[in-house]
């Protein structure tokens, strides 16, 4: 046999097996998506029962600290904050921590609510290093608000410092550029009502706040956002966010809670020592460390996903503030997967590490490589000879042509349930985006996805980027 044998059936099975992987991957993500289904029936079943006006009014409803962590977000924080202030809850505060920011997030704050300093001695029962400059309420107010100013020291770090204030036995963690349904915390709330000795997190859905209206902090009119980039994201969110991890959920097996919107117990995560200041993925970090922490100990626990309440946050709409995001998330992953391995495949874990992780160590850890693989490795196959035109043509087929299948049946599940997009024209924005995310946006992201599991495997330098705001749609 030649080199040129060796060479062509080299490229014939490698060809195979990424062909293959794609076969599993998109099956898996129509998988979870049935299960997501099914449990939205359930729950648009029970909807009428919830009994969220029960537990509005129950004093037995457990108090929420609603913790905004803030870094040069002048442009969206007024809004973010009116609107938590407004949210339908028997018992709650907000604390927002200003970390260190060079913009004007502080001073818009302090004139909006009149805030003024107040003596308050901050506790350190999770570890949190940036110098606290001073704790302000409102002068004369009785809103349950708190803002923290002190040195820039990252997300985790603010994280922490409010986990330190916070005074309710739930802490609720909320990205300062997001807005929440007015029902949210008492829909995410009620799996700690229904079951408070086992549920331990819960998380909300996070879709995409541009392009929508807003006055006062609501989200009085959803329309699909104006840039092809945003609109691509919209239709990731929903299948990623609210029906792969409604799916997860429902296996038992949900890793992620977005740190935009998830309700945590506050002893355990003391207990657990807080997020984790070495890891840039800190909110899916969290979980899975209560995770390895309660099998540990053989605690019977719930993570919880819910689909109702909605955080609406805003999406990148520059590539270059979303090859930031992307980089970062991923980069999140691999130094999770390789922090917790001792879990993986371990069946001392249960689902999570006989199931979640192995996943994730497969389909979302090493997505990327397959796919820029992919790309090189079909065309090179075709060119040499290896494999012939059909096989290339069965190849787009299965990676792209199935995936644009999962997204049409995941929008039409959405609209069949919660239908947040009203007009046929988003709907028809909706499906032109399903179509183009598979033409340049997952490559490009796959390339982005690729250079954050590097900079993990370097181990350099963590850093977010410029993540820049652009504001909501503030209607008159």
């Amino acid at each position: 046999m030649t080199i040129a044998d060796w060479v062509r059936d080299w490229f014939r099975v490698t060809d195979v097996v990424i062909l293959g992987y794609f076969v599993v991957i998109n099956t898996s993500y129509l998988f979870l998506i049935v299960l997501a289904t099914a449990e939205f029936v359930r729950h648009l079943r029970h909807r009428p029962f919830a009994g969220l006006d029960e537990m509005y009014r129950s004093p037995l409803t457990p108090g929420v600290s609603v913790l905004v962590p803030a870094f040069n977000e002048e442009s969206n924080i007024v809004t973010s904050v009116q609107g938590m202030l407004a949210l339908r809850y028997p018992q709650f505060e907000v604390i927002v921590v200003d970390d260190g920011s060079t913009d004007g997030t502080f001073e818009r704050l302090r004139a909006e609510f009149d805030l003024v300093e107040t003596p308050r001695v901050v506790p350190r029962e999770v570890p949190a290093f940036g110098r606290v400059l001073g704790v302000y309420v409102p002068r004369l107010s009785p809103e349950p608000l708190t803002v923290v100013r002190k040195e820039n020291g990252g997300k985790t770090d603010a994280l922490n410092t409010g986990i330190n204030l916070a005074r309710q036995p739930l802490i609720c963690m909320v990205d300062a550029d997001s807005i929440l349904d007015p029902q949210a915390l008492l829909a995410v709330a009620k799996p700690f009502a229904d079951d408070p000795l086992r549920t331990v997190a819960t998380g909300g859905v996070v879709r995409v706040a541009n392009g929508c209206s807003v006055v006062a902090g609501r989200i009085v009119e959803v329309r699909m956002p104006q840039r092809w980039l945003v609109r691509v994201q919209v239709v990731e969110y929903l299948r990623a966010f609210l029906l792969g991890r409604t799916g997860w959920s429902r296996l038992g097996g949900l890793l992620i809670i977005s740190g935009a919107f998830g309700l945590f117990r506050r002893d355990l995560v003391v207990e657990v020592g807080g997020l984790d200041h070495n890891c840039i993925g800190e909110d899916a970090e969290l979980v899975v460390r209560l995770h390895r922490h309660l099998r540990r100990t053989k605690r019977d626990y719930r993570v919880v996903f819910v689909a109702e309440p909605v955080s609406w946050s805003e999406a990148p709409s520059t590539a270059r503030v979303l090859g930031w995001q992307r980089r970062r998330w991923h980069r999140g992953i691999a130094e999770i997967l390789w922090k917790h391995r001792a879990m993986i495949a371990n069946p001392r874990y249960g689902r999570i590490g006989l199931l979640a992780l192995p996943y994730y160590v497969v389909f979302e850890l090493l997505a990327p490589m397959v796919e820029l693989a992919g790309l090189v490795m079909v065309p090179l196959g075709v060119w040499v000879g290896a494999v012939d035109a059909t096989f290339a043509i069965r190849f787009l087929l299965v990676a792209y042509g199935y995936a644009l299948v999962v997204n049409l049946i995941a929008l039409t599940v959405e609209e069949f349930t919660f239908a947040r997009y009203p007009r046929w024209k988003d709907l028809a924005l909706a499906t032109a985006a399903s179509a183009l995310e598979n033409l340049g946006f997952r490559q490009v992201t796959a390339f982005w996805r690729a250079m954050g599991a590097w900079s993990a495997i370097r181990r350099s330098r963590q850093t977010w980027g410029v993540m820049t705001r652009t504001g909501f749609n503030e209607a008159p």
